[in-house]
């Protein structure tokens, strides 16, 4: 079996097709996870690119692991054809270009449909296909700045905070891409029919603010930063230094669970609960930060342990794969000498393979295009003219 073999990797999307254009960021994160719940993804390169994504070094681009990576050059009429015939024979197609500008290559919603009345095409966007921003450049810090999610990240008195690309990028765009794909998959099953997906990482974005949305207009959120519990307001949800240098997370919001951390601190709970609030914070914090400084954090963990005081330490990158609870369930996985996180979620009947290093453009031209249906007089002509890498 050649490396770009899928059939029989398992999981529990086995068995699907998808297309996808190469992009940065939640597109390529979103193909990724099907990838590793089993589908079988076609990545089409573009000749003149650049490496795409970043890290530029392709066996560190994680975002792109499990993939069959094709390259064409879409300018070319011949490579547009190609890419049609390719959509004809997926069950997904995922792009992340400004609008307008699949169709202008000739690879609209219409044209694809035209082939395939059966396409889940995703269309990935941080404004949205449509809104007086559509057609204007950003990053995922512009998408979550208009969802409200900037301004409430940050400690008290100090400004918004940006939370890596994680809210926009990859929570309200990829997961979202996901969730998208699946419900469509879902309705085409009952239907017949496939449709567009319009995946906006600002709409996603707001959509992850829901609770805090409703937690303001109940007047429960206040919208100065770091005077809410889960915003670091309270002082039993936050973090505190240790003695080495290290942090700490307690997440006590229950007041059971604060009795077991207050107790561990070696302070009186009875006294503490009811006294503990965001409008405590400035009594209380400094004489918990205090505590915390008396010890290391290795040692606050051997304090804590066996506790449902909702306590966990502050690990960098650099130490996840070696935490007991991380280990214990396989949470990550060496691939090709990379630590990297292993497939999410689990699937008990169905479960993902293991996850194949990223491969560089073009790896797999000759394997996977007759496979998907693209003849060898094809593949010829391409190459012939410069056109297929």
């Amino acid at each position: 079996m050649t490396s770009a073999e899928q059939p029989g990797r398992g999981g529990p999307l086995a068995g699907m097709k998808v297309l996808e254009f190469a992009g940065i960021g939640p597109a390529p994160m979103g193909a990724m996870m099907l990838a590793d719940m089993g589908a079988e993804v076609l990545t089409i390169d573009r000749v003149e690119a650049v490496e795409l994504g970043s890290p530029r070094t392709p066996g560190f681009d994680l975002l792109r692991r499990n993939r069959l990576v094709t390259k064409l050059d879409l300018k070319s009429k011949d490579s547009q054809a190609c890419a049609l015939d390719l959509a004809a024979r997926a069950d997904v197609l995922i792009e992340g270009f400004r609008p307008g500008v699949m169709e202008r290559l000739g690879l609209g919603p219409e044209l694809c449909h035209a082939r395939n009345p059966r396409l889940v095409y995703a269309r990935m966007t941080g404004w949205g296909q449509t809104g007086p921003l559509a057609d204007r450049a950003g990053h995922d810090l512009n998408y979550i700045a208009l969802s409200g999610a900037l301004h409430a990240i940050g400690r008290n008195g100090g400004p918004p905070t940006p939370p890596l690309n994680l809210v926009g990028d990859f929570g309200g765009g990829a997961l979202y891409l996901v969730v998208g794909v699946l419900a469509a998959l879902q309705s085409r099953h009952t239907t017949g029919k496939g449709q567009v997906i319009d995946v906006a990482m600002v709409d996603g974005a707001l959509s992850l603010m829901t609770a805090f949305y409703g937690n303001y207009a109940s007047g429960r959120m206040s919208l100065e930063r770091g005077t809410n519990v889960v915003d670091g307001g309270a002082p039993y949800y936050d973090v505190y230094q240790c003695a080495d240098g290290e942090y700490v997370s307690v997440a006590a919001i229950e007041t059971r669970f604060r009795r077991e951390l207050y107790k561990r601190l070696g302070l009186d709970p009875d006294s503490l609960i009811g006294q503990d609030g965001a409008a405590q914070r400035h009594a209380l914090k400094p004489k918990l930060a205090a505590i915390f400084m008396q010890h290391t954090r290795a040692e606050w963990c051997r304090v804590f342990e066996g506790s449902d005081a909702c306590f966990a330490p502050v690990l960098s990158i650099a130490e996840t794969a070696a935490h007991p609870h991380n280990v214990g369930r396989g949470a990550l996985q060496v691939i090709d000498r990379i630590t990297q996180p292993a497939p999410a979620p689990r699937f008990q009947g169905t479960p993902s393979p293991v996850p194949r290093p990223p491969r560089r453009s073009g790896t797999d031209t000759d394997d996977v295009l007759p496979r998907w249906g693209v003849d060898a007089d094809t593949i010829g002509r391409l190459r012939a003219a410069n056109v297929l890498a």
